[in-house]
């Protein structure tokens, strides 16, 4: 009776090790696929891509030479042209030039207008007419700073000089990259970003989570941000 209560917990034992490694198994093979899928993703995402970096700066440049810095015409001449440039089957553009809100972020406050926002791209104006500075973040998205008015500058650690960028002018940065910035009195820029903007999301909210506690600021930016990708996937714009 006593071999036969052994052999029972033996099996019992075998079954449950077997169990647990089947579940290990299976476990790693989904991390496994779902990183392989993330690498292939990621080697075409130039794919998925409408906006043209170059393109952009010469209409931020084109928008400044039409209207100095009236940022009003500033804004009304980007948003009219890239609604006259891209179908709207291609891609889905906010064209409610009155959605602005706070955006708080790496210590940094100012307001944006969401003029684009889908998997792999967004488009917004963002700026303040008091000036602010803080931590650029580390993303997984290429930025380009097109400034509009004023004046933006920047610093690396090890950079014994500021980078200046003036009105007219793009500031790049390679996904990765962190930077300290400033943005003087009234400055304001179109920024472009391009490669998976969903991970970049949290440090946008970080501030406001944990700081400022505007909620019906939170709400809004998620609701507006929300809907403008989904509205690009249904036309099947990633």
């Amino acid at each position: 009776m006593a071999s036969k209560k052994s052999s029972v917990k033996t099996s019992t034992g075998s079954t449950q090790a077997s169990n647990c490694i089947m579940r290990w198994v299976t476990r790693l093979s989904i991390i496994g696929l779902l990183v392989a899928l993330g690498s292939y993703l990621d080697s075409v995402r130039e794919r998925f891509y409408v906006f043209d970096p170059k393109s952009l700066h010469e209409l931020s440049q084109a928008a400044i030479a039409a209207h100095g810095e009236n940022m009003p015409g500033i804004i009304d001449h980007i948003v009219t042209n890239l609604t006259a440039t891209y179908p709207s089957t291609q891609i889905a553009i906010n064209p409610d030039q009155k959605e602005w809100m706070f955006n708080n972020a790496g210590g940094a406050m100012g307001a944006m207008y969401i003029i684009h926002a889908s998997i792999t791209e967004y488009l917004i104006i963002f700026g303040t007419p008091l000036g602010t500075e803080g931590h650029s973040g580390i993303h997984t998205a290429d930025d380009y700073f097109n400034i509009l008015v004023g004046e933006q500058w920047a610093f690396q650690p090890g950079g014994l000089e500021l980078e200046r960028y003036p009105a007219g002018s793009v500031h790049l940065m390679p996904r990765g990259v962190v930077k300290q910035y400033k943005m003087h009195k009234g400055c304001f820029a179109l920024e472009y970003a391009r490669g998976w903007i969903p991970p970049m999301l949290p440090f946008g909210f970080a501030d406001t989570l944990t700081s400022t506690l505007d909620f019906p600021t939170f709400y809004r930016t998620a609701r507006i941000t929300g809907r403008e990708m989904i509205r690009n996937l249904l036309i099947g714009k990633i």
